[in-house]
């Protein structure tokens, strides 16, 4: 599967458009991570299992969107996107999404 932020893939022809194709997951933050983060936030610096955990949440969203995409027939995903919302206090949705295609 390939997948670009770009409106193109370059040395491929788009031979149909299936539609768009999404994936996201939502994920809280926990206890220990939250007291951790809590400590580093009066020191300073990066929380590292935030990062993490969002860095973790990206990925599963972009295979979500991937395997949506596979669903549908594409071979390819192009002007792929990230965005992010707050669900709740302490709870965020990644949501992965693009124009799934098929190229030659």
């Amino acid at each position: 599967m390939i997948i670009v932020n770009t409106p193109e893939i370059p040395n491929k022809k788009i031979r149909e458009v299936h539609g768009i194709a999404r994936g996201s997951t939502v994920r809280a933050r926990n206890v220990g991570r939250d007291i951790f983060a809590s400590l580093k936030n009066i020191v300073g610096g990066e929380i590292s299992e935030y990062t993490r955990l969002q860095a973790e949440s990206r990925e599963q969203a972009l295979q979500r969107m991937e395997d949506d995409a596979k669903k549908m027939g594409a071979n390819a995903i192009i002007n792929v996107r990230l965005t992010t919302s707050m669900v709740m206090q302490g709870c965020s949705e990644i949501l992965a999404y693009g124009t799934a295609v098929t190229v030659d």
